[in-house]
């Protein structure tokens, strides 16, 4: 038996008094003189005897009476629950798209939420958890009103990122009285490895909900092939899950306008790739649609936006190099090269890229220009001559406060390393390489230049080629001159991706299209005014994104916003600048599920259910609770009863 208010029993010492009184109450006799008394001594003995059980049984009623009250107001009750603890079920609810398949009483989200609704108890405390938000320490009430409003997100959760969540709750032990719902398909993209379930002591209860269906066909990727500027190749790579499939029809728009159509067969557990020939489109708006049902709906559906691409300016000062315009082809650059003494200053804010091509020294007027143009979210690629003024190069670096070039440094070294981690690199290279024919240089300078990232490093682990964020804008240092009296460098097959990446990074363009829940970043070439922004839009949502207002071109980044695939018009004011388009992650249509039970089954404290009602349950049940107090005052009235009894009919 446990007590909700245990301190009233305190009161139970008090009946202590009306004992005393009774053990040392003395009561007086009044003497009566009779001639003869002889015959009453033996009633005046059984009159006393009489007396005194009768003040014992009246003693006993009060005390029971007033033990029943004292006991009745402190709410006695009979549960496995403890009062004293404040309990909270904490529920992870999994609304990633996965969980918009359709299981035996309808798509696994919604059927969910009801059966949560359902089983939710008035009397306990609920903390909700989901993938894009957190309510802590709410009624029932309210979490039917949070769980109403719980949609399908782009985003998830791994199960790392729910017990961090879990255990940043548990801080205080003695107060909380945690019981632990993890509900979710436990799809193989929402858990890094199974190492996500060691090392966790707390008792947790596993809801797998799962679908019906196990087969599933999505588009995987679109990719653009540019035949010339108005004629182009979709390629569209679908995946199939499960057996093979025919005669599925697919269909290509162009701003909801049917462009072309098609059927195709594809085999079981393999992908596919199917093109459509487009011509005479300078823009594309796209949208490809796979008219299938299967397991999930929101992967038969993908964006892509083909727009006339802004080329590349890259200004090259300095000595001539055949090499670079060779890498800057037409296509995509606009490619000029000039020396130091025709140099246009006022051009040098409509580049892109500026390289300085083994310049002996940096005036203080290119200097200044250079300083303005990364300011502006410019690039920079500098290369050194084999003899340069050092001081003249530090003072350009100091106005960088970068550091500075420390010595020359003469004596040949191999260029062996390349830091394949490096985003620089990133869909460069579909392997690591260790064997190649490394380039060499005879001399170099050496430098300490503060947070710079190494993209190619010499065999004495020196960077060759480093990368540095100044401002808004970046400045890649080269450490030695690749001319081929110092180096063979640009005779090696690392010179073109490097160079081509030193250009292609100093704009970027947009793609055919974005992944939704990532961070994405794009130039949009346009000059706004200072109180001016950049907005996104389609039909149903606009925002203003994070962006970076330049010269000649603004910077975009986006990340948790768009939440919803689609076309979307990037606008200043009412006016369209461009069409982007985001999907979602392809990693949300896998058709691969954790096996729980067998992953758990070492956890002591572990519970596997396929069946939300039941865990939810089995929770209300041991929280039910028998109240006593009704039967104590019950005993307490009856008790009054039996003293007025005594009192009446017990006649001594």
């Amino acid at each position: 038996m446990q007590f909700k208010h245990p301190e009233i029993l305190y009161f139970l010492g008090l009946l202590i008094i009306p004992v005393l009184v009774h053990l040392f109450q003395l009561q007086r006799f009044k003497k009566v003189a009779f001639t003869n008394v002889a015959f009453l001594q033996k009633l005046v003995r059984e009159n006393r005897k009489s007396s005194q059980l009768k003040k014992w049984l009246i003693l006993s009623t009060r005390l029971l009476l007033f033990t029943s009250v004292i006991i009745a107001f402190s709410q006695p009750y009979l549960s496995k629950k403890n009062e004293a603890k404040k309990e909270v079920v904490f529920i992870y609810l999994d609304n990633s798209l996965s969980t918009t398949a359709k299981g035996e009483k309808g798509p696994l989200l919604q059927t969910s939420i009801q059966e949560i609704i359902e089983n939710s108890n008035h009397k306990l405390s609920y903390s909700l958890l989901t993938n894009t938000s957190f309510d802590d320490k709410i009624n029932a009430l309210e979490l039917k009103k949070k769980l109403l409003k719980v949609k399908k997100e782009a985003s998830s959760k791994n199960l790392k990122q729910v017990f961090l969540k879990i255990n940043s709750l548990n801080i205080d032990e003695t107060k909380r009285l945690d019981k632990i719902i993890l509900i979710s398909d436990f799809q193989k993209t929402n858990t890094k490895n199974n190492s996500d379930f060691t090392n966790v002591t707390l008792p947790i209860s596993y809801v797998q909900v799962l679908a019906n269906q196990k087969n599933n066909l999505s588009i995987d990727s679109v990719f653009v092939k540019q035949e010339n500027s108005h004629n182009f190749t979709i390629n569209v790579v679908v995946k199939n899950q499960g057996t093979s499939k025919k005669n599925i029809p697919i269909a290509v728009f162009n701003n909801n306008r049917l462009i072309a159509k098609q059927t195709f067969f594809i085999e079981k557990n393999k992908h596919k790739t199917i093109l459509f020939p487009i011509q005479n489109q300078e823009k594309f708006n796209g949208k490809i649609v796979l008219n299938f049902e299967d397991l999930f709906a929101f992967d038969n559906t993908y964006y892509f936006s083909v727009n006339s691409t802004t080329k590349i300016n890259v200004l090259s000062i300095g000595n001539s190099a055949e090499f670079l315009s060779k890498i800057y082809s037409k296509n995509e650059f606009n490619f000029k090269s000039t020396s130091l003494k025709n140099v246009d200053y006022n051009s040098l804010q409509k580049q892109d890229l500026v390289i300085l091509n083994e310049l002996k020294t940096i005036s203080t007027t290119l200097a200044k220009y250079l300083k303005i143009h990364l300011q502006s979210g410019g690039s920079i690629s500098i290369i050194p001559n084999n003899e340069i003024q050092i001081d003249s190069y530090n003072s350009f670096f100091k106005q960088l406060a970068i550091g500075k070039i420390t010595k020359k440094y003469s004596d040949s070294l191999k260029i062996t390393n390349i830091h394949y981690k490096n985003l620089f690199f990133k869909n460069v290279f579909t392997k690591s390489i260790q064997n190649f024919q490394y380039p060499f240089v005879k001399n170099s300078y050496l430098s300490n230049f503060r947070s710079a990232n190494s993209i190619i490093s010499f065999e004495n682990k020196k960077t060759f080629i480093s990368e540095l964020n100044i401002s808004k804008g970046t400045l890649y240092w080269v450490s030695a001159p690749i001319n081929t009296i110092n180096s063979n460098f640009i005779n090696s097959p690392l010179v073109v991706p490097i160079f081509y990446n030193f250009g292609k990074l100093s704009l970027k363009n947009p793609k055919t299209y974005y992944t939704i829940n990532k961070e994405n970043t794009l130039d949009i070439s346009t000059t706004i005014k200072k109180n001016e922004v950049l907005s996104i839009n389609n039909n149903t949502i606009s925002f203003i994104p994070q962006q970076q207002i330049h010269q000649h071109k603004v910077r975009i980044k986006t990340y948790k916003q768009p939440n919803i695939a689609g076309l979307y018009t990037i606008k200043n004011k009412e006016n369209t600048i461009e069409t982007i388009a985001f999907n979602y992650d392809f990693k949300e249509s896998l058709v691969q599920f954790l096996e729980i039970k067998k992953l758990i089954k070492e956890q002591k404290n572990a519970h596997f259910s396929t069946s939300i009602k039941n865990v939810l349950g089995n929770i209300n049940k041991k929280n039910e609770v028998t109240w006593l107090w009704k039967w104590f005052l019950t005993l307490a009235i009856v008790s009054l009863c039996f003293e007025i009894l005594i009192l009446k009919f017990f006649k001594p």
